[in-house]
């Protein structure tokens, strides 16, 4: 009687496939978060008092012409609350900064702002630029 039988190594390929896998999604969502979103280039008003925002969930851009652009479309306000509330099911958790030439005048910016109070996000920033040699407090 043989009390141990030999049998051969058996390579499981399921697990490898799952690992793989793994990695996979891990490094498409780390190059995901590492693609800069896509802006227009603004000459942004100065400040005394300017602050390190969060990175924002929408970046909206005010042109001087009065259209909005959020990462590269070209929105009117009512689009802007739609896209808005289309972002999140609850519109109060979302980070919004509005950046503004200087030169755009202030009704176009205070439309922005009315797009995203109509679609209840209470987070907002304001991009601004800080002055040479201002300490930033």
């Amino acid at each position: 009687m043989r009390y141990f039988e030999h049998r051969r190594g058996r390579v499981e390929i399921i697990p490898m496939i799952d690992v793989m896998l793994f990695l996979l999604v891990f490094f498409v969502i780390v190059t995901l978060q590492m693609i800069p979103d896509a802006g227009v280039s603004l000459q942004l008003p100065d400040a005394h008092a300017v602050q390190q925002l969060q990175k924002p969930e929408v970046v909206i851009n005010v042109l001087r012409d009065g259209s909005m652009q959020v990462k590269g479309a070209t929105l009117d306000q009512a689009h802007l609350t739609a896209l808005l509330r289309a972002t999140s099911s609850d519109p109060k958790n979302i980070q919004v900064t509005i950046a503004a030439a200087k030169n755009t005048p202030f009704q176009n910016f205070v439309h922005a702002m009315d797009a995203c109070r109509d679609a209840g996000v209470t987070d907002i920033g304001i991009a601004a630029q800080p002055i040479a040699g201002a300490d930033g407090q």
